[in-house]
């Protein structure tokens, strides 16, 4: 199967805003499914892209990241689950993130630098991905777009409504790509 790339829904398009079904069918349309989102992710030049993200309304996200120690890791997770450590354990990362859904702004969000996410691979059969680094804030970020919550949700609401305008800005502005920016969009 060959995927093509679909163009990515933009935050303010509904079905960004609300939790995405379960995938109850593993089949060739979802296989499908997976091969497109590949092909977008890497037409946008993200890390990581939700189902939602071109439109489809379905608990299933692909990445292709590395980890903390520099490892490049690649999958899919569907139906995710996300755990992150809680108490005296748990250290932040504050790096900026940025989303294909949002594309222009950088916001530093702190996120725990560890995440463990729990699902199924595209053919039914439980997984666990454990991520370090930019993979734990991939994992976190993919699953919040699946339960209808986009990385500027979680900011205070003075660096949200900057990020908004930050957003609005570059829409409005002509289409350029210098190519300058080398900072990875997740998804």
């Amino acid at each position: 199967m060959t995927g093509t790339a679909h163009p990515i829904t933009l935050v303010g398009t509904p079905v960004l805003h609300h939790p995405c079904r379960p995938v109850e069918r593993f089949d060739d349309e979802l296989a499908q499914l997976v091969e497109d989102m590949f092909a977008s992710m890497y037409a946008a030049r993200g890390v990581g892209l939700a189902a939602n993200q071109i439109g489809v309304d379905l608990r299933v996200f692909v990445y292709d990241c590395p980890d903390l120690d520099g490892e490049r890791r690649k999958g899919l997770v569907v139906n995710p689950t996300v755990r992150t450590p809680a108490g005296p354990g748990r250290t932040l990362d504050d790096s900026e993130e940025g989303c294909l859904s949002v594309p222009g702004p950088y916001v530093s969000l702190p996120r725990p630098d560890t995440a463990v996410c729990d699902g199924f691979d595209q053919s039914g059969d439980p997984i666990t991905v454990e991520g370090t680094g930019l993979l734990a804030r991939c994992l976190q970020h993919e699953t919040d777009h699946l339960d209808g919550r986009l990385y500027i949700d979680r900011l205070p609401a003075k660096a949200r409504k900057k990020a908004l305008e930050e957003f609005e800005a570059r829409r409005a502005a002509p289409a350029q790509d210098t190519g300058d920016d080398d900072r990875t969009q997740i998804a």
